[in-house]
């Protein structure tokens, strides 16, 4: 995925049109528009009015792709968040032996304002 892709992957995630993200992030929309065509490449005022009007999206990760090893590519709401990790005290229990084997994976925690967060267990 490159970087014009993951810009793509935030307007989508955020329903937002190309015009509707270049106002939230506060740049014309023409510069969308040549950045979403292939025409230029974001400069870096560009890439911090994203990091900016989306705190919770990962520099590293739109910058190169990657990500650290506690966070993973982002799937979630309004402003994307890197993944928290969960540290259970215990694992459930089951008295059915099909069941017992079976381990939590995912927590995801929907908030009242349409956002949400994931916990994966390491």
């Amino acid at each position: 995925m490159n970087i014009t892709e993951r810009l793509q992957y935030i307007m989508k995630l955020n329903n937002l049109s190309a015009s509707a993200f270049a106002d939230k992030i506060e740049v014309q929309r023409s510069s969308i528009s040549h950045i979403l065509s292939g025409r230029n490449k974001p400069s870096l005022e560009f890439i911090q009015k994203v990091l900016a009007a989306f705190p919770k999206v990962s520099s590293d990760w739109l910058l190169t792709g990657n990500t650290a090893t506690n966070e993973s590519i982002p799937t979630n709401q309004v402003e994307i968040a890197p993944n928290s990790t969960y540290h259970p005290s215990s694992s459930p229990t089951s008295s059915n032996k099909n069941e017992s084997d079976k381990k939590i994976q995912k927590i995801v925690v929907f908030y009242s304002d349409n956002t949400f967060e994931e916990f994966h267990q390491l």
